[in-house]
């Protein structure tokens, strides 16, 4: 069955208002652009996103918190957003903060149906605030609940009609651990090929719902640095 659809703002169409998406990548690499600013002109709200970082001020995640779209983010890193900080500092922005590696392990967890786990990560700080403490071994853990999604919005380098997906390089992170974790897994891609050799795919057809080959890719770099 074909899982190819013709735009992403079709793809997108059922996102309601305060909704949870998880949306991949790494900075600014490997970010599903094309189903972000579907997201953007059809103007829900009250969403909540899952999320690595939240991109920059004008790219990115940074662009739905322009527009006011947000109500919460789940994510590690936030460093490089000005907007993301005057909402949070003024209390417009609902924010949980995630070390990097628990964030990874929560998208997997709920993917895997697992509710919860334990992790040494956070002990000892803000992070372990409210949450279960448990012993192991003589060494304490906190518990951290799994994640699930309305929708996750990923992209990928090259797929074929059923959803089956290839990655490249840094966009590994965070975009198929998410394809697993969300109950409507979107990808959007750079080629769309008749066949992918079972041994080459990274995330099998099965966690996809729809597919959609994206258009007029930036592929910002956040901090470039060159030899002066």
């Amino acid at each position: 069955m074909s899982k190819l659809l013709p735009n992403a703002a079709v793809a997108v169409a059922d996102i309601a208002d305060n909704a949870v998406i998880m949306a991949g990548g790494f900075g600014l690499c490997g970010i599903p652009e094309n189903l972000i600013l579907a997201v953007r002109d059809r103007g829900v709200k009250g969403l909540t996103f899952i999320s690595n970082n939240a991109g920059v001020d004008d790219f990115g995640l940074g662009l739905l918190l322009r527009t006011r779209q947000v109500k919460k983010m789940i994510s590690s890193y936030v460093g490089e957003n000005k907007e993301f900080e005057r909402q949070y500092m003024s209390g417009e922005l609902e924010v949980e903060l995630c070390p990097q590696g628990t964030l990874a392990e929560r998208i997997r967890a709920g993917g895997a149906g697992i509710p919860a786990f334990f992790t040494p990560t956070g002990y000892g700080t803000v992070v372990a605030n409210g949450k279960d403490v448990r012993w192991f071994d003589g060494r304490p853990y906190i518990m951290e609940h799994g994640l699930f999604a309305d929708f996750a919005i990923i992209k990928a380098w090259r797929a074929d009609r059923h959803g089956n997906l290839v990655y490249r390089a840094t966009a590994r992170n965070f975009n198929p651990m998410m394809a697993t974790a969300a109950r409507v897994t979107i990808a959007e891609v750079e080629e769309l090929v008749d066949e992918i050799d079972p041994d080459h795919v990274h995330t099998p057809g099965i966690y996809v719902q729809r597919v959609i080959v994206g258009t007029h890719y930036e592929k910002r770099i956040e901090k470039r640095t060159v030899q002066e």
